[in-house]
Parts: C-alpha cells; structure tokens; sequence
C-alpha cells in the first residue's frame, strides 16, 4: 500500500514539474524581393523567411522554435496575410512578444500580430482557402516605384475577354496542366472559388481564391490569361489549356514580383483572433 503511494507522488511530480506547451498564431508581412522564398534552405544556406521569423522567435521565447506556415512562398513572392503557428512554453504579454521579434528581423519582413491559439488549430492544415492577388502594371512607360510588387506589360490588356475566359476555370478541376513539374502535391485537383479582376488606373489586380494551390498554380494560370488579353489566343484557351492536362500547352509562368499571398481563412471556430490587413 505504502509502495503504491509513493509511486502515485512521484507520478504527480513528474506531471508537474513538465512546462505548459502554448501555441501561438503569428500574422506576418513581408517583401518576398531579397528572400529565397518563405521555405528554410541549409544545403547551401539561403536566405529565407523562415529562417529569419524562427531565429527572431527563439530568441524572445529562449528556446528553439519551428515554425509551420499557411503558405509556402516562392522566391520573390510577396505576404501580406501570412500565417504560422508555433509551439513554445514561453509566456509573454503581447507587447513583449511583439516587440522582442520584431526588433530581432530585417526591414522587409514583420509580425503585425501575435494571439495565442488552441492546440487544435495548425496554420496548413486548419485552412479552408487561400487567396492571392497578382498585380499587372499595364501602361505604355515602366514604374521603378512598382518594379518590386508587380508586372510590367506594356501592351494594352482586353480586360473584358481576360475575365470570360477565366470563368472556365473555376469550379473543382485536374489542374495539372497549370502545375510546375516541380509541384510535390498527392493530387493535381482543385477547388477556384474565384477568379476576380480589379483595374486600379493603370494597376491590374487579379485575385484567385481556392481550397489550395498547385506550385505556380497562380502564376500559370495568370500566364495563360495574358494571351487572351493580349489578343494572341481566343476566349476558349484557357480551358483548351486545362482540358489537355499538359502544362506545355498553357502560358509561360509570370514572374514572381507580381504574386501576393492576401488571405487565409479557417474553420470560424478556431479562425485566430489576428489583426488583418486589409487592402481594397
């Protein structure tokens, strides 16, 4: 009996002594312009996102921290909306949390807000749609002040003949003929919810929202868009292109200065409470 008691006090100690794990959702912006894309790169080192966020994080936490992120941006794409959990038994008033990582990165990336989240919640696999925006400088004269955020195209676009022929690819499709030949997805099928164009004076904004994207999914899709508004092939291309299921029929792949990660959205029961920037 005596032995039995004592073992059962050693039990609770142990559970006691064992710090608290918190999660925490961070929303972060960045200039994807000087980064290697969002993904942490040791063979040969590079310079990314993440490995500028989890250097800055552990050190406010005092203790190694591994992000995992909504999106995984390319090489020069941008993230206005970015989110990513994180696991740690630190405990820190916001301020301190918000203060102490930012202080600790560069100039072109910041954490914008910090909360802390169920254990439930998991900044990829939680997310119900992603949303980008591609922007199209469309005017007959470069702008050096957007050379970084968007596509130059000095050719009059047909807006109009670029929006219906875009409507063919919304719905839930085999989208293998806008997917790199990188792309490590199980499956090449996915939901677009939709496909918007937005025309600010000589700035197009193309917004592209689904359940998830394809590796240059975005940036196919907005190559082959620019045929059709640029008058070299007819309305019906773009779903020539997505019924073929080649990617060598479809447009060439925009660059990548263009591409914003905007939104991420979650299930409303476990959707962090995170200041969003919200841009018209």
């Amino acid at each position: 009996m005596k032995s039995h008691c004592h073992s059962s006090v050693r039990v609770e100690s142990a559970q006691e002594e064992q710090p608290a794990s918190y999660r925490y959702a961070l929303l972060i912006e960045y200039d994807g312009t000087e980064f290697k894309g969002w993904q942490k790169q040791l063979n040969p080192p590079v310079r990314s996102v993440e490995a500028v966020l989890e250097k800055a994080v552990s050190f406010v936490a005092n203790e190694e921290i591994k992000l995992v992120c909504a999106g995984r941006t390319d090489a020069g794409v941008h993230g206005i909306n970015q989110i990513a959990h994180f696991d740690s038994n630190a405990i820190r008033e916001k301020r301190a949390w918000m203060l102490g990582i930012n202080s600790n990165l560069p100039p072109d990336c910041a954490v914008r807000d910090i909360t802390e989240v169920s254990s439930q919640f998991h900044a990829r696999f939680s997310a119900v749609s992603r949303t980008y925006r591609y922007f199209i400088y469309n005017h007959p004269y470069r702008s050096p002040l957007l050379r970084t955020q968007s596509l130059w195209c000095y050719h009059p676009l047909d807006i109009i003949k670029m929006e219906r022929a875009a409507q063919a690819l919304i719905g839930e499709h085999d989208f293998s003929a806008f997917r790199s030949s990188e792309c490590q997805a199980t499956t090449p099928f996915r939901n677009l919810h939709h496909i918007t164009f937005t025309q600010k004076g000589p700035l197009l904004e193309i917004e592209l929202k689904a359940n998830a994207f394809l590796h240059n999914m975005v940036r196919n899709i907005v190559g082959t868009l620019l045929e059709v508004g640029l008058g070299k092939e007819e309305v019906i291309y773009p779903q020539r292109v997505l019924e073929s299921l080649d990617r060598t029929q479809g447009g060439i792949t925009v660059p990548p200065q263009g591409l914003h990660l905007y939104h991420v959205e979650y299930p409303e029961a476990i959707n962090p409470q995170l200041m969003l920037t919200i841009r018209e």
